[in-house]
């Protein structure tokens, strides 16, 4: 299952798109703050592919998780954040308590038509969503992972539980084990590449 990434800003931010965004912190290098739910967390890995693509300075506002980082982000403690799509977040927008700058998503969210997605912006590369899968312990046996991974495909077929994943904007994706480790590996790759060990 995959998650669509929300790039939302207080409403006191000056910035009411992604160029905007860029525009000012271009102008005060460091001065805009961008906060996550964590260092290497998709919601980082959006930040970093902009700054790369952008080649401008935004301060990363790491947190332990989202919980907290929503509250703060509703009392102005920074100026954008990146979160998962979820009801709160949904909630917080229709209020104007935070406005939608951009989604990571294949394709505009139908609660949010018009919010462009960071492809459509131009940052393809930034164009993430959080993936959400089922593990098995290592070594378990072949035959009995192929017969989880064909029930899951299966739930994930059936119209109603399809329905209800999409009605809270998460994309159901299914597939096999083998294309979920290469996701993975894809995704470990992109975090070497993009947070370089010291």
């Amino acid at each position: 299952m995959d998650t669509p990434v929300l790039l939302l800003a207080h409403p006191g931010f000056k910035a009411d798109t992604l160029a905007e965004l860029l525009s000012l912190a271009r102008a005060a290098p460091g001065s805009v703050r961008w906060a996550s739910s964590g260092q290497a967390t998709v919601g980082h890995m959006v930040l970093e592919q902009i700054r790369q693509a952008s080649g401008v300075d935004i301060t990363h506002v790491p947190y332990k998780g989202g919980g907290q980082q929503l509250n703060d982000a509703l009392g102005g403690q920074f100026e954008v954040l990146s979160s998962n799509v979820a009801g709160p977040q949904l909630q917080y927008v229709r209020q104007g308590r935070l406005k939608a700058l951009a989604v990571g998503a294949p394709a505009r969210l139908a609660v949010l038509p018009e919010v462009p997605t960071l492809a459509e912006l131009g940052f393809a590369q930034a164009n993430l969503v959080s993936t959400f899968a089922i593990f098995a312990p290592r070594g378990t046996p072949a035959d009995r992972l192929a017969l989880l991974n064909r029930a899951l495909n299966s739930v994930l077929l059936q119209p109603e539980i399809s329905a209800r994943m999409r009605a809270v904007d998460n994309i159901p994706t299914g597939g096999t084990p083998e294309a979920l480790a290469r996701r993975i590996a894809q995704q470990r790759e992109l975090g070497r590449r993009l947070l370089p060990q010291p």
